[in-house]
């Protein structure tokens, strides 16, 4: 049977623990489109980032 070789930490068991204390994801409204997307994350459907065109869009046809 496994057994710790030495008890964890009080600061190790909270990095583990660090997770646990998170939020629900926060979403921020486009300037552009007005759609709801994450904060400091590409806009996949322009492919726009800080106003720039960092993407290349898939055209459906």
């Amino acid at each position: 049977m496994a057994v710790p070789k030495r008890k964890v930490s009080p600061m190790k068991r909270g990095f583990r623990r660090s997770a646990d204390a998170l939020k629900t994801p926060t979403y921020a409204e486009d300037k552009d489109t007005g759609e709801l997307k994450r904060p400091h994350h590409i806009d996949l459907k322009t492919g726009r980032y800080r106003g720039r065109q960092v993407l290349s869009v898939k055209q459906d046809d």
